[in-house]
């Protein structure tokens, strides 16, 4: 029961349910989730079983990408369609909005930016969540922070009534904020947006095509044949060091071995034995191997 389990989410489920739902199918609580997606949004969602909890931290700061709908001329409270519509730009200046102006608008959200989240979200403030405060009727202001957007596009646009719908794709660094970039972007076009849809794609090396729906995974005769073994998902996710015995028995024991790993130095390493055990995530502390974790 060691393993990673790669989701769809469905809609209206917040990532805590699915964990408690997943909990309640394999019949254990050690599971959690790299990375919250809000309960609007669909797609990937990683959780860790087991001893492959210890490697959620690392997948959860991995890039992503998502697709999304965008809706130009009205802003809301929470930046989603969820939230209270509190702007509504004219029919005239939307009818006046190019198409060149909103691609010009994603060019400059592009890149390394500095970006306020959303006030509605899990950030904490003052020890509690951000999204409780902005619901107790608190007013939050929220820090920017340097996010990396390295590819935003638009795919297709829809004229609405009163509105104009962009349905773009984000491939992005953790820690950004779609409903921030939908913000933003109406903001800089100076008629207010919001996100109407959202669906993650991808979550570092594991694509929305490895993703089992909530439903299929509970349906099944064994559940935890879903999950990917904990040697299988750390070959993924880092470069492999494999090592002799007498180094395996120095890994399993945590004492450090030489530095003997031929791949480029810098990040994580995981450690297999001979026999393809995973060992150890192991980084660099000068002429030796230190070891944030060890699985055996």
């Amino acid at each position: 029961m060691n393993g990673l389990l790669v989701l769809d989410k469905p809609s209206e489920w917040t990532s805590h349910d699915v964990v408690g739902r997943t909990r309640r199918i394999l019949n254990t609580r050690k599971v959690g989730h790299a990375g919250t997606l809000d309960p609007m949004a669909t797609g990937v969602l990683v959780l860790g079983v087991g001893r492959a909890t210890r490697l959620l931290g690392y997948i959860a700061g991995a890039d992503k990408t998502y697709t999304a709908t965008i809706r130009l001329g009205l802003s809301t409270v929470t930046d989603d369609a969820e939230g209270e519509v509190i702007e509504v730009a004219s029919r005239d200046t939307i009818d006046k909005l190019s198409f060149d102006a909103v691609i010009q608008g994603i060019e400059l959200l592009t890149g390394q930016i500095a970006q306020v989240p959303s006030s509605v979200s899990a950030i904490k403030v003052d020890g509690q969540r951000a999204y409780a405060k902005v619901r107790s009727g608190d007013e939050v202001k929220l820090q920017a922070r340097v996010v990396t957007v390295s590819d935003f596009q638009a795919l297709a646009h829809r004229a609405g009534e009163g509105c104009l719908d962009v349905d773009v794709e984000v491939t992005c660094s953790s820690g950004t904020y779609i409903r921030a970039l939908a913000r933003d972007l109406g903001r800089e076009l100076g008629v207010g947006g919001h996100l109407t849809a959202l669906r993650r794609t991808r979550v570092g090396r594991w694509p929305l095509i490895d993703a089992i729906d909530l439903e299929t995974f509970g349906a099944l005769a064994d559940p935890h044949t879903a999950l990917v073994p904990i040697a299988e998902a750390a070959a993924r996710v880092f470069p492999s060091w494999i090592v002799n015995e007498e180094e395996a028995a120095f890994v399993r024991n945590g004492r450090r071995i030489d530095w003997s790993y031929s791949g480029a130095d810098g990040g994580v390493i995981a450690i297999f034995d001979q026999a393809g055990a995973f060992l150890a995530l192991a980084e660099r502390h000068g002429p030796t191997a230190k070891y944030p974790a060890v699985f055996v």
